[in-house]
This record gives structure tokens, C-alpha cells and sequence, in this order.
């Protein structure tokens, strides 16, 4: 249970543009649009009353408006999350946590339609407008909601509802990033007892707050970021109290459409005198795949013989500095399930690592991913199957 599945909604909505003066708020969603958004979060996390942990949080949220039909836009959505704990090692970059995938249609004044399997987006029905010119300093309230991913942290196979009344102010004019945005502000209080989960650890009280301030911008017609205080308590039913206190803020970032065939092309000429190195398209993007790559037995050191490798895929992803960066690690199908995933979290880690070092990416643009045995390419069985599979993929993110 993080801080980070909870307040991702906000960053995408998208309104139609309007003076300062008065004017009547409405979503204006037109078929073919798309936005990536990334939003940050920073948190303290405590445990009793006491710090157990800060943490910093990436999410990378790209979206589709895919229809328009009887003036609701139909969106789809993917939510890709990665953290890592305040402290860790800087070069190490984020490692993954989960992706979702969404689909929602939302009407002019903001109220979501969303089939109740979707986790994502957490919070719903914010921000909604009333149906009338609103002038700077007024306000108005609507009800929304959160729903929550509790299948990890008390076994809810469903996501959990929990409902509040946001309060909403147009403040006129702020500014973000140097620059003057006409802007609101939302407010809320979230008090739950939720019902008892047998025979599992569950919130027997949920206390919340957030307090935001939402941009746009005028011209472009769809929000430009948002920023938050936050603070949530779970009262749980063990006698522990678990607290989550933090700052977020997430923007609109623009980047061209990735001709991931062109890209790939290119690679495979570059990368053609590497031995046991391949590339290929993939969903999320571009993948190199570094076969065979040689650590110190049963450790995430790399050997000096890689490094000449990696310093020339460095020189490849520093073509194309826009797209972020994921290195997933791969093991061969020795030990248990659990070492397997930590040994190829950390051989991708070292990787990571190298690559930063060598100015390629900043650390919260490369996230790190650790498969185990997963996803093997050869057969396990032999020797050079084996050698495929103990690999790490260094893969041009399209969000």
C-alpha cells in the first residue's frame, strides 16, 4: 500500500480553454488526442507514530482519447508506478512496481464512467464543474471518490471504495515553473470504517486529506500540472497505525510519436559488431537485449570485459535523450523463485547504475526491473539456452 496509486487523476484532465474572466468549465475531449504525464511523489512513512521509511515515486501515465460519442470522450489509459526508497543508492535508478490499464468515458462536467474492475485512475470524479459561468473566487462542492489497491496490502481482491466531498475554489491566476496559469484549488477529508476482512489484517479506520492546486493551460485546452499536500492513516486491525504524508505534483510532458521500426533499424546497425546482442519492438517500446552478459559468479558485479559493451550502448541511448529508460534483469532457472528475482533486480541494478554514471540519463529517468526466470529465451535445459536467459534488456521507453 503506497501513496503512489492514489492521486494520478488529476494531471490528465483535460478542459476546454476559457479567459480568466467569467466562463462556464466544461471537459472538451476530441478523438486522437494524446497525453503523457509524469507525476512525482515524495513521502514519509510511519509506522506507530514513528518514521519507518521516506520514499520517492515515478509515474509515468500516457493517454488516449480514443472516441467521442454524445459529447463524452472514451479514454484508455496505462499507469506505469516505480519507486525507490530515500537514501538508497542514487545511481541505482527506480525500480518498477506495477502497471494498469484503464478505460473510462468522462462528460463535459467532469463524472467518470468506469467499469469497477479498474484500479486506475484512484481518484474519480475530480474535478467536476457546475453548469454555469464561474468568476475567480467562487466556489462549489461535488462528491467523489478514491478506490484503492489493497491486493497486497490486506488481500482485497476488489479495488476498495472510499467515498468524500471535494470543495473547490477558482483562484484566477498562478503561476508554475515561471509561467501564469488561470487555476483551482481542491479540497478534501476522507473518514472511513470500513468493514472486517476475515482472517486477513485489515483498516479498521482510514483517515485522509489532500489539498490541491490544479493548472491549465488556456491555449492547449487541457490541464498543465498540479501539485498536492497529502496525509493518510490507517488504523489497522493488528493495533498498528500506518501513516503516509508527502507532497505530489505531475505535469504534461510533450514528446514526438515514436517510430519504433526507424528506431529499431538504427540500433540493429549500431549494435551489429556487439556479440550476443539483439533488438526488437515491444509494447513499451524499443528493447536491446544484451545476452549472455558476464557478472561475477552468483553476484550483481559486472566484469570488466562488459564495460566496453555497455559504453557503446551508452553512446546508442544518448541518441534519443527524450524517451526514458527501463533495464530489466533475467536469470537462468537455478535457485528458488526469490533469489532468481533479487539476483536479476540487482544485476539490472548494476547496469542502471553504469549507464548513469556514464551521463546517458539522470536516475529518475531509468527504472530498473528484476524478472528472475520469467521470461527465458532459450531452453534451460542447456548450456547455450541457459547463457540466452541470464541476460539484461535495456528498453527506449514510448512513455
Amino acid at each position: 500500500m503506497k501513496k503512489h496509486i492514489l492521486f494520478l487523476l488529476l494531471p490528465f484532465l483535460v478542459i476546454a480553454a476559457f479567459p480568466v474572466s467569467a466562463d462556464q468549465f466544461a471537459y472538451k475531449h476530441k478523438a486522437g488526442d494524446k497525453y503523457r504525464i509524469i507525476s512525482t511523489v515524495n513521502e514519509d512513512v510511519y509506522i506507530d507514530r514513528r518514521l519507518s521509511h521516506k520514499a520517492e515515486i515515478i509515474n509515468r501515465i500516457a493517454v488516449d482519447v480514443v472516441a467521442v460519442v454524445n459529447n463524452k470522450g472514451g479514454h484508455k489509459a496505462v499507469f506505469q508506478t516505480a519507486e525507490k526508497a530515500t537514501g538508497t543508492a542514487a545511481g541505482r535508478g527506480f525500480q518498477w512496481s506495477r502497471e494498469y490499464q484503464s478505460e473510462f468515458d468522462r462528460n463535459p462536467q467532469g463524472y467518470l464512467d468506469i467499469d469497477a474492475k479498474y484500479f486506475m485512475p484512484v481518484v474519480r470524479n475530480v474535478p467536476v464543474f457546475p453548469d454555469k459561468d464561474l468568476k475567480p473566487g467562487e466556489t462549489w462542492t461535488a462528491e467523489g471518490h478514491e478506490m484503492h489497491d489493497f491486493r497486497d496490502s490486506f488481500g482485497i481482491a476488489e479495488p476498495y471504495r472510499i467515498p468524500f466531498t471535494a470543495n473547490y475554489t477558482f483562484l484566477g491566476t498562478r503561476e508554475w515553473k515561471g509561467k501564469t496559469y488561470p487555476a483551482f484549488s481542491v479540497s478534501y477529508r476522507i473518514f472511513a470504517e470500513p468493514a472486517a476482512v476475515q482472517g486477513r489484517t485489515w483498516p479498521r479506520r482510514i483517515l485522509g486529506s489532500s489539498d490541491q492546486t490544479v493548472y491549465w493551460d488556456s491555449d492547449l485546452g487541457q490541464a498543465a500540472a498540479y501539485e498536492e499536500h497529502f496525509r493518510m492513516v490507517f488504523d489497522l486491525s493488528d493495533g498498528r497505525i500506518v501513516e503516509y504524508r508527502g507532497r505530489a505534483n505531475a505535469e504534461i510532458v510533450e514528446a514526438p510519436a515514436m517510430d519504433k521500426e526507424k528506431i529499431a533499424s538504427e540500433i540493429a546497425n549500431e549494435i551489429a559488431q556487439i556479440p550476443d546482442a539483439t533488438v526488437r519492438v515491444v509494447d513499451e517500446g524499443v528493447t536491446i537485449s544484451l545476452e549472455n552478459i558476464q557478472f561475477e559468479p552468483d553476484s550483481a558485479v559486472l566484469r570488466q570485459s562488459e564495460r566496453g559493451k555497455l559504453d557503446r550502448i551508452a553512446s546508442i541511448l544518448s541518441r534519443y535523450p527524450e524517451r526514458d529508460i527501463l533495464v530489466g534483469g533475467h536469470t537462468a532457472l537455478a535457485g528458488t523463485a526469490e533469489m532468481r528475482s533479487q539476483l536479476s533486480a540487482e544485476r539490472a541494478g548494476a547496469v542502471a547504475e553504469y549507464l548513469i554514471s556514464k551521463k546517458v540519463r539522470a536516475a529518475d529517468r531509468v527504472v530498473v526491473q528484476g524478472y528472475g526466470a520469467e521470461r527465458p529465451l532459450g531452453d534451460n535445459r542447456t548450456e547455450a539456452g541457459r547463457q540466452r536467459n541470464r541476460r539484461v534488456e535495456i528498453t527506449i521507453l514510448e512513455n
